[in-house]
C-alpha cells in the first residue's frame, strides 16, 4: 500500500501505479516455477528471494512507466509513450537483470554445507528475476498502454493546474518582482501572528 501511494504521488495518478504492481505478479510466477522444476520448499530462503526480486522487478517496471509518463507528458499519445518507454529503458534493463542472473549462478549451483540454502535463494532469484525480465518488457509497455488510456484526460483534483505554483512563479515573473512579492507575503504573516 505504501508503494502504491508513493508511485501515486510521483505519477500524480492512481491508476498507473497499477502498471507496475501488476507487473510483479510475471516475475514471482517464474520465482515459483524454477523452484517446482528444482524439487525446492517455499522456505523463508525462498521468501527471501522473492522480497529482493519484487525490488528489481518493481524497479525495472518503475524506469519504463516513468519514460513512457515523461513522453506522454512531452506530447506523444499513450501507444507511443508506451513503445519509446520500452525502447529506451531496454538494453539498461536486460543489461542489469543479465549481470544479477549471472551473479545468481554461483548461488544454484552451490555445493557443501548449507547449498539447499543456497539453491533455494539463488532459484528464487533467478527463476522470477528471468521470467520477469523476458516477459516484463513486453507485460509492462501493454499494460501502461491499457491503464494510461484509462487515465488519459484525467487528473487527482478537478481544475487543477498542470505547472506546479512554484513552476509558475519563476515563469512568469523576474526574480525582483517575485522577491516583492515574497516579502508582501512575509509581512502579512508577521501582522496576523502580533494580533
Amino acid at each position: 500500500m505504501f508503494v502504491y501511494l508513493v508511485l501515486s504521488a510521483q505519477y500524480e495518478s492512481f491508476i498507473i501505479p497499477l502498471v507496475v504492481l501488476l507487473s510483479l505478479p510475471v516475475g514471482v510466477f517464474g520465482s515459483f516455477l524454477l523452484l517446482k522444476g528444482m524439487g525446492l520448499a517455499n522456505d523463508i530462503y525462498a521468501q527471501i528471494g522473492l522480497i529482493m526480486l519484487v525490488g528489481l522487478l518493481g524497479k525495472n517496471a518503475v524506469l519504463i512507466v516513468e519514460y513512457a509518463v515523461m513522453k506522454h507528458h512531452a506530447g506523444a499519445t499513450v501507444f507511443e509513450a508506451a513503445v519509446e518507454g520500452a525502447k529506451m529503458r531496454f538494453r539498461p534493463i536486460l543489461m542489469t537483470s543479465f549481470a544479477f542472473i549471472a551473479g545468481l549462478i554461483p548461488l544454484v549451483i552451490a555445493s557443501g554445507p548449507g547449498s539447499v540454502g543456497n539453491h533455494t535463494i539463488g532459484a528464487s532469484a533467478l527463476g522470477g528475476m528471468l521470467f520477469g525480465t523476458l516477459f516484463g518488457v513486453i507485460v509492462v509497455p501493454g499494460l501502461y498502454y491499457i491503464f494510461g488510456k484509462l487515465a488519459e484526460g484525467r487528473k487527482l483534483i478537478k481544475d487543477q493546474d498542470v505547472n506546479p505554483l512554484s513552476e509558475d512563479l519563476v515563469k512568469e515573473n523576474s526574480d525582483k518582482q517575485m522577491i516583492q512579492r515574497l516579502k508582501k507575503l512575509i509581512k502579512q504573516i508577521i501582522r496576523k501572528n502580533e494580533k
